[in-house]
């Protein structure tokens, strides 16, 4: 189906810088250079920069991110990890696949973690906790923080939506022991395949995560442990090269364009927004994802669909809520159970025109009066 206003639109952004890219990759694969090579070091270096940190280290998913760190920071069987269960399930298997309990708790009005419920889920087996920046709002980090300092625990942070984001003037990934990030092509930097990154402060995590990603290998001779084949390929890396030269404008025009949704939303009262990006105050949003809670959330989807406008229901059904993941069945968060409910994803990107942005809010407008 051909959509008036699709959710993504890949070919149209191509086409927008196709004659740098096109340029990139013919240098690239010109000179054969594809694994670990220049374009990866100078993504590396940009990203941990931007953050103000000091290491970054490319792999080829932020899943392999997240369990990386996990694997460096010493998580093992038998381990507790507090996180969430609104989330993408990559968060929750890469504690799974260390062989540690991912422990639940609920999620705030702003879809992040609900930071005055983490205390009560510490246990003696506690050993970190993993903050989700969702839709590219960071999380309330400041007693995230005092309480991993409390009961020194580390904080990796799952930041794969919300590269730019800030609290309190610092930026989303910069806060704990190691942070994660995705380049999925559906990101706001995203390349054209799979790609992710740890960013760090430590040495010795970063050097961990270097010998993760690449089978354990200190030199070609040298192998110091057991690895992974996870690289952030240097096509991909030379793509996001070009890309992040936009990355700052990219971000300003989604914020344009979120806030022109919520004034043209705000009198609808079976919706609710996401925060303005005009609200004052210590959260800086990139709007990775604009995302309303609805009332009759899949009658609406079917209504735009027939319009011509493409949404997403990321998770229908709350992780801890399906049927195969029995070990989840345990938790009771009846608040992320009704955001499963009513959460939908309208289309957000830079290349969306303001003009569609309004019909958009003229099909929800006119669903809800009908309806």
């Amino acid at each position: 189906m051909k959509y008036k206003v699709p959710f993504v639109n890949y070919p149209l952004q191509y086409k927008n810088i196709k004659k740098e890219i096109d340029a990139t990759m013919t240098r690239v694969l010109s000179n054969g250079d594809l694994i670990l090579r220049d374009d990866v070091t100078k993504f590396e270096n940009s990203i941990a920069s931007f953050l103000g940190l000091k290491y970054g280290i490319g792999v080829n998913s932020c899943t392999d991110a997240l369990i990386f760190s996990l694997l460096a920071a010493g998580i093992k069987r038998g381990d507790e990890v507090i996180t969430v269960s609104h989330t993408f399930l990559a968060t929750i298997a890469s504690i799974v696949h260390c062989g540690a309990k991912p422990v639940l708790i609920e999620v705030g009005d702003d879809y992040n973690m609900d930071a005055d419920k983490i205390e009560a889920a510490i246990t003696k087996k506690t050993k970190a906790i993993l903050p989700v920046h969702f839709n590219g709002r960071a999380c309330n980090m400041k007693k995230i923080m005092s309480l991993a300092k409390k009961y020194n625990l580390k904080i990796i942070e799952d930041a794969a939506q919300s590269l730019g984001a800030s609290f309190n003037k610092q930026k989303a990934g910069s806060f704990g022991l190691s942070s994660c990030f995705s380049f999925y092509p559906a990101k706001i930097l995203g390349t054209f395949g799979d790609g992710g990154m740890v960013c760090t402060n430590n040495k010795s995590f970063a050097q961990k995560i270097i010998l993760l990603r690449d089978h354990g290998r200190a030199t070609k001779d040298k192998i110091d442990c057991y690895g992974f084949t996870s690289r952030l390929d240097n096509l991909q890396a030379a793509i996001l090269n070009v890309k992040f030269k936009y990355f700052s404008t990219w971000i300003k025009k989604r914020r344009e364009l979120a806030d022109i949704y919520n004034q043209g939303l705000s009198g609808i009262k079976e919706i609710k927004l996401p925060p303005s990006p005009k609200t004052k105050g210590l959260f800086f949003d990139v709007y990775q994802n604009y995302v309303i809670r609805a009332q009759k959330r899949d009658k609406l989807a079917l209504y735009l669909k027939k319009k011509g406008v493409e949404t997403i229901i990321s998770s229908p059904i709350a992780n801890h809520k399906q049927k195969a993941l029995k070990d989840l069945h345990r938790f009771h968060l009846p608040k992320t159970e009704q955001m499963a409910r009513e959460v939908i994803s309208l289309p957000l990107y830079p290349e969306l025109t303001n003009t569609q942005v309004k019909y958009v809010i003229q099909v929800i407008d006119e669903f809800y009066k009908t309806k």
